[in-house]
């Protein structure tokens, strides 16, 4: 199923824009000890979460480019080695993670119970699941066949999911979102039912999509993170397992009857980054609680180190490889996200510098969005017969035009959001 995570890193949110939590005591001061009550959102968290999805777009415009340093991109399949695409998607994973302690203590206080919380978990990961599976058959479609261009395909399935997700204006009236949503699962039906793939093969799940490993992670993080109820001990434990999974499934040391479960959680790995940002998050909160902020950091410091070296000893055991799924894939890219929140908790939240990412705010609070931009982006260049000039597409210019590309999409995000278009699950 990981055949394809190398065309696929053009990611995810968040996708959940109520998870993603900025820190404030009530005198707006970070130095009046905050508590759970008094949290509403964490800069760190929406900075990170942008400049991911940054990374994701760029790097997924590098196939448009040639005479670039290959460590920008994805480590071919089969070879041992990681490169800076290889760390964007585990990064979003652990942001995922990182979110949900945030979302589950948001619709606490709002008296959601725990049934009502499963609930919209689950409708998350239906959501995200569909989406995935859309897109995925996207990538295997027979165009003559079906009678539709690829880039056709996708935009009809994006534009669905703007229509069934979007968060419409409470001003706008109630039978027409019906009708609007409503439509969107037609023209999701009427895809699967003409769609023909790869040697003439039906609408299928194939490996789910990026957006659907995204769901199925999500699960089990955000279920994870439910029955904690803040208890460390228990999420670590739970983290543990997953790790442990990673490294069994790699071992081929697992029953034959795990294979029902799909592979982003019987492979463990994937479930893996999105706990260790769950643990990640509900220690943060708890250190901020007893204002234990300095000790905190000197933790993440650590326990980065303590994944490195976990990374360093499995290494050889399972290669480092994300299209692997290997163990040492999880602690390093674990690692990474680790210290790149860490670092920017002393930037955004202590510092107060999170105004210097406002121009990347929508990749930070709609995600999702701007994650479905680039298939829109890359219709219009197909369906016009675009080409832009060879120079433009070479070494540092060409990397020039991706770094412009994604902030662009970044931009129509932010656009559409103005006009009522904002997507929720």
């Amino acid at each position: 199923m990981f055949r394809t995570f190398a065309n696929t890193d053009r990611l995810v949110s968040t996708l959940f824009p109520d998870a993603a939590i900025m820190m404030h005591a009530t005198t707006g001061s970070m130095t009046n000890r905050p508590t759970h009550r008094l949290l509403t959102r964490v800069d760190s968290i929406d900075v990170l979460r942008a400049l991911t999805m940054v990374l994701m777009i760029f790097v997924n415009d590098l196939g448009s480019l040639t005479a670039i340093p290959g460590w920008l991109e994805h480590v071919p399949a089969g070879v041992d080695g990681i490169g800076l695409a290889d760390v964007v998607f585990p990064a979003f994973l652990f942001i995922v993670g990182l979110s949900a302690p945030f979302a589950i203590q948001h619709r606490r206080s709002r008296g959601d119970s725990d049934g009502q919380l499963v609930g919209h978990i689950l409708s998350r990961t239906v959501a995200l699941l569909v989406m995935g599976l859309w897109l995925v058959n996207g990538e295997y479609i027979d165009e003559a066949v079906t009678g539709l261009k690829r880039v056709v395909w996708n935009v009809l399935a994006c534009g669905s999911f703007i229509l069934i997700w979007n968060s419409y204006p409470n001003t706008t009236a109630k039978p027409l979102v019906t009708g609007l949503k409503i439509t969107g699962w037609l023209i999701l039906l009427t895809l699967a039912i003409i769609y023909r793939g790869e040697a003439s093969g039906r609408f299928q799940p194939h490996w789910w999509g990026i957006l659907g490993l995204i769901g199925w992670s999500y699960l089990v993080g955000a279920l994870a993170t439910l029955i904690a109820r803040d208890r460390i001990g228990l999420l670590t434990l739970i983290w543990l397992f997953f790790c442990a999974l990673s490294m069994l499934a790699k071992a081929n040391l697992l029953p034959s009857a795990i294979r029902l479960i799909p592979d982003a959680i019987s492979g463990g790995t994937l479930a893996g980054l999105t706990l260790g940002g769950a643990l990640t998050a509900t220690v943060f909160r708890a250190c901020l609680d007893r204002g234990q902020t300095q000790r905190m950091t000197i933790g993440f410091v650590i326990a980065s180190l303590l994944l490195i070296g976990l990374s360093i000893y499995t290494h050889p055991i399972w290669v480092l490889a994300k299209l692997g799924a290997t163990p040492a894939w999880l602690f390093l890219c674990s690692a990474f996200t680790l210290l790149a929140f860490t670092a920017l908790h002393w930037l955004a939240d202590i510092g107060g510098k999170g105004d210097w990412f406002r121009a990347l705010k929508p990749a930070g609070t709609d995600t999702l969005l701007c994650y479905l931009i680039p298939y829109f982006a890359y219709a219009v260049v197909v369906l016009a017969g675009l080409h832009l000039p060879a120079v433009l597409l070479t070494g540092g210019v060409g990397l020039v035009k991706s770094i412009l590309f994604a902030l662009l999409c970044v931009w129509a995000a932010g656009r559409l959001n103005q006009f009522g278009i904002r997507l929720k699950l």
